[in-house]
């Protein structure tokens, strides 16, 4: 499952770094960790459960940078069900 462009225009901006976020959209629970520079790296997207633990989908980002810190590669990849 690709994720939408509603989706990325979320995961695109900039968050409190090294946390974990959750959000909701339309239908989905989200929840997504960030990296040291508040971009997220890891999502969880599906529905969350009784014990607070989203069942559905993970997703990996692959974030590659140059040396001056331009984004040469950003691609999200699923990694499965997870739950």
């Amino acid at each position: 499952m690709a994720l939408g462009a509603a989706i990325l225009k979320i995961l695109s901006k900039q968050y409190a770094p090294s946390t974990m976020v959750e959000k909701r959209f339309q239908r989905y629970d989200l929840a997504f960790k960030t990296d040291a520079e508040g971009n997220p790296v890891l999502l969880f997207m599906g529905t969350k459960d009784a014990t607070g633990n989203i069942r559905g989908r993970r997703y990996a980002r692959r974030l590659l940078k140059d040396a001056d810190g331009k984004i040469i590669k950003d691609h999200w990849d699923d990694k499965g069900t997870v739950g």
